[in-house]
């Protein structure tokens, strides 16, 4: 492990090392060069960042506690395990962080509509949340099949007034679902805003979502340094696209003794179709998805791979094009929580602190369980993404013995 030299990259293309760039029709070109120009200016203005502070407090709810598990500490007898609460964050989730910089770029250009696309439903919830908000209309692309295990959001979608489209090719998961949205943008561009929901996509949106996530790790940092008068030791999150896991690790990037675990979407077992996790199952190999360069699941003609995971948010065939280099340059450590243990996890969360996780996040604190008892002495930081309310119909499939 070392510490990346330039942690503020990507260059002036868009690249992290060989990922990320612009690979889409000519005619998205102008559209993603507005929103680069609109944001880097925003990026410089006082006003702008004073007033995305004041929605993150006053109306987001931030800054979210960073808490610490101490039951959950005693019971597995070894590493410290601290939480940091972004499922306290209004709409139950850290999407609201980067939706809400988004709005605020959508009333800088001058356009009324907003699409976006969601997997677990949490995103499209918080683009629902932000249009409300600001007065938009939105459309929200979500594949058929995540509309099945997400019922709750999907109507939460429509109670905030957004409309919501069922996506019914493919997978009918979340990779279909960008598809939809970005075969949207390219015919009304002129008119609508792609609030693209996770760090990857073309540039600027990986850079754009992790800047606007990076309030996670900042206040992180600050809170930890505050409380036990230095750095945690190890941080964990769980990594589908790749945002909340990104917000949590871009500020501590210079901290060389912060080692940084990313977990995958493990699913059911290692054969390609059964799992979501690029980097440490098979299939996953650098490719090009979604106008970014990445690592991709596919096959061994080069298409793309079915994916499997029981969390819909990390169920996607690509992941970031910075997890790509920071994975590659091995800054981050990236490892996979099977479908079993992320759902054991939620258990063990809940009855040992009173806090039900998205199944998203309890991927990251399955890891952080199973590698408590081998580091006493450690303090470990997980970041708690999301809250569980959204998957109490896929937890009680699972766990019929509560029943």
């Amino acid at each position: 492990m070392h510490v990346i030299e330039n942690a503020t990259l990507p260059d002036s293309l868009g690249r992290f090392g060989p990922y990320g760039g612009r690979y889409v029709p000519e005619i998205l070109v102008a559209p993603l060069e507005q929103i680069e120009q609109v944001y880097f200016e925003a990026r410089q203005d006082p006003a702008f960042q004073a007033e995305l502070e004041e929605l993150n407090r006053q109306y987001a709810g931030r800054p979210t506690p960073l808490y610490h598990c101490k039951r959950l500490s005693e019971h597995l007898g070894g590493a410290q395990i601290y939480l940091k609460r972004e499922d306290l964050l209004h709409t139950g989730a850290h999407k609201i962080n980067h939706c809400l910089g988004q709005a605020l770029l959508v009333k800088r250009m001058g356009k009324k509509r907003i699409i976006a696309e969601t997997g677990a439903g949490q995103h499209g919830v918080a683009s629902a949340t932000v249009a409300a908000l600001f007065g938009f209309e939105c459309t929200v692309y979500m594949g058929e099949e995540d509309m099945r295990r997400q019922e709750l959001n999907v109507f939460r979608m429509r109670l905030l007034g957004a409309r919501v489209e069922a996506v019914k090719t493919g997978s009918r998961t979340l990779k279909d679902a960008v598809t939809q949205a970005m075969r949207e943008w390219t015919a009304n561009f002129e008119t609508t805003h792609y609030l693209l929901g996770s760090a990857l996509g073309p540039h600027p949106f990986p850079v754009m979502v992790r800047d606007f996530q990076s309030v996670i790790g900042t206040e992180a940092r600050a809170q930890f340094g505050e409380r036990e008068g230095g750095l945690p030791d190890v941080l964990f999150a769980c990594v589908g696209g790749g945002s909340n896991s990104l917000g949590l690790f871009h500020p501590f990037l210079d901290a060389e003794s912060v080692r940084m675990v990313g977990v995958e979407a493990g699913g059911r077992g290692d054969a390609l179709g059964e799992h979501a996790a690029r980097f440490s199952g098979e299939g996953g190999a650098p490719g090009v998805l979604h106008g970014t360069r990445s690592y991709v699941l596919q096959d061994e003609a080069g298409q793309i791979a079915l994916t499997h995971s029981v969390s819909a948010g990390l169920d996607y065939a690509s992941v970031g094009p910075e997890h790509a280099y920071l994975r590659d340059q091995g800054r981050v450590e990236y490892t996979a929580c099977q479908d079993a243990d992320a759902l054991a996890a939620v258990r063990t969360l809940a009855r040992y602190e009173g806090i039900i996780p998205a199944l998203e996040s309890a991927h990251a604190v399955a890891e952080a369980i199973r590698r408590a008892p081998s580091a006493p002495g450690q303090r470990f930081l997980v970041n708690l993404s999301g809250r569980g309310d959204k998957d109490i119909g896929i937890f009680r499939e699972n766990m019929p013995d509560l029943d």
